[in-house]
């Protein structure tokens, strides 16, 4: 069996394998989605905890001062009632004003912070239904992921000793080439010769359906190694095509 009929053989057997394997990845893949998205809502929420941590504290602060200056307004009332002279009672009474200004303008950030507060525990329950919602996806795309997992599990590694016993028969300089043009290109690593015109010898290269040249079948027929010279791919004969060269190479 010549180089091209071996790597063909292994080819064959990596369709196979990549088909199997697909519908497997495009659950990992609705798996790894979810989970990314389960990181992102816990990355959402800490930074609003974070926020919220802050401006409860904030809050807490405004609130405390405007107490303290309650208080204070409250001695100067009594020191009011108790006011020897007019002069006495206008002095307490300005600074009193001048303290109930204060007082506001706390009052005023410690609802501007509760406010913020109030939108951030809305957002944080937003995000708690978005994430048990998330949750359930999860574990329905893990479920699915361990369900194709199972289902095409004998049959992969059927497959994979396959392609090991195929592979060891290959040489090894064959072989690297094969294995990194799969790498690059996937199913298109190797492409079938296809002829256009029997007569004329005019032929073409099956990935890039671009012409090559009459050499490139006769080494094929040899059995020889060969790589389109369009794109790089292995070209290799259909049993059809290579009854139908052998027929016009005879002639």
């Amino acid at each position: 069996m010549s180089v091209t009929k071996q790597l063909l053989a292994v080819f064959r057997v990596d369709k196979e394998i990549r088909g199997l394997s697909s519908r497997l990845n495009a659950a990992e893949r609705f798996l790894g989605e979810q989970t990314r998205q389960l990181a992102d809502i816990s990355t959402q929420v800490s930074s609003l905890q974070a926020q919220l941590r802050q401006l409860q504290a904030s809050a807490n602060n405004a609130e405390g001062e405007s107490k303290r200056i309650e208080a204070h307004i409250n001695e100067l009332r009594e020191k009011m009632n108790n006011a020897q002279t007019n002069k006495e009672y206008k002095a307490l009474l300005s600074e009193v004003n001048n303290l109930k200004e204060q007082r506001s303008s706390f009052d005023d950030e410690a609802l501007g912070h509760m406010e913020k507060i109030e939108q951030i525990k809305a957002k944080l329950s937003t995000l708690e239904e978005s994430r048990v919602e998330r949750e359930k996806l999860r574990k329905v795309a893990e479920a699915e992921r361990q369900e194709r997992a199972d289902e095409i599990a004998a049959k992969l590694a059927e497959l994979r000793a396959r392609r090991e016993e195929l592979a060891a028969g290959v040489p090894k300089d064959a072989m690297a080439i094969y294995e990194e043009l799969l790498a690059q290109r996937g199913e298109d690593a190797m492409a079938p010769l296809e002829i256009v015109d029997r007569k004329r010898h005019e032929f073409v290269c099956g990935s890039s359906m671009m012409s090559v040249p009459v050499e490139v079948a006769a080494q094929l027929m040899q059995g020889r190694l060969t790589l389109s010279p369009n794109d790089g791919c292995i070209l290799y004969l259909t049993e059809q095509t290579e009854e139908i060269l052998m027929a016009t190479f005879k002639k």
